[in-house]
């Protein structure tokens, strides 16, 4: 199984179980994960995205053997946010990227964020989003942080038809219209970890094609169990679990 959607370190306002390393990745291995593509939670409030990238980096190859495969961040606020770019493809030999544009503070409208999709497209470079991380309704009144709105990549995914872009944490805040547009408009595929309901995965897969689905679990954030249960709840054939459990995430990393 792969995990296309896990954090290492601490999340800011309190203590999560298994956010220390060594316990995430038994976790995982237990329940049967052999990757995991893990960002870190440092990256929202952190200044230095190099050094959090950095320690990303080395805390994936210290630890889990191979399991944990990072996903650096990029602020495209930032002004050497192109060197953090370089540094995560050519340096940490990442496969993709996480962007958190609601904690970074900017809209995918504005000009940096498009020349950091075409620099991604160029690297080839998965680059994931996270839409929510915390439920509006759980969040310190301090860091109260809207949730992020994909629906003008409609527009510009269309200039970058090689940019694959996975959606995090989205399916309980996009409409089935909007996601409907955004499957549409290029290479975008969601995972599970907050997908809602009964018979869930088999309702997603009237919206998003087989091979735009993969397993996600957001953990330690969230329960682990609570994205293998929507697997075993919906009444899916061998072969589409197979292809959301793991072969749907090993054809997007591609060489």
């Amino acid at each position: 199984m792969i995990d296309t959607n896990v954090y290492l370190s601490r999340w800011p306002t309190r203590r999560l179980p298994g956010d220390a390393a060594p316990a995430l990745v038994e976790k995982l291995r237990t329940n049967g994960v052999t990757r995991a593509w893990a960002g870190s939670f440092d990256a929202l409030l952190h200044r230095d995205i190099g050094g959090v990238n950095s320690r990303l980096a080395a805390e994936c190859q210290q630890h889990g053997d191979g399991l944990l495969i990072p996903f650096g961040t990029v602020n495209p606020l930032l002004s050497d946010w192109k060197e953090d770019l370089r540094r995560c493809h050519e340096v940490h030999k990442m496969p993709g990227i996480r962007l958190h544009p609601n904690y970074h503070g900017y809209k995918f409208s504005e000009p940096a964020v498009v020349n950091l999709l075409e620099d991604a497209a160029k690297r080839n470079l998965i680059v994931q989003i996270a839409v929510r991380m915390e439920d509006p309704r759980t969040q310190h009144r301090l860091l109260t942080v809207e949730d992020v709105d994909p629906t003008p990549l409609v527009e510009l995914l269309p200039k970058f038809p090689k940019l694959r872009v996975q959606l995090l944490n989205g399916l309980n805040v996009l409409r089935p219209d909007a996601l409907d547009k955004l499957i549409a408009a290029g290479q975008v595929f969601v995972e599970i970890a907050a997908l809602e309901g009964i018979g869930g995965i088999a309702n997603l897969l009237q919206h998003v094609p087989l091979d735009r689905v993969l397993f996600g679990s957001h953990f330690p954030f969230f329960a682990w169990e609570s994205a293998a249960l929507k697997l075993q709840e919906s009444e899916l054939a061998e072969v589409q679990r197979t292809a959301i459990e793991r072969g749907n995430a090993q054809s997007l990393v591609r060489p």
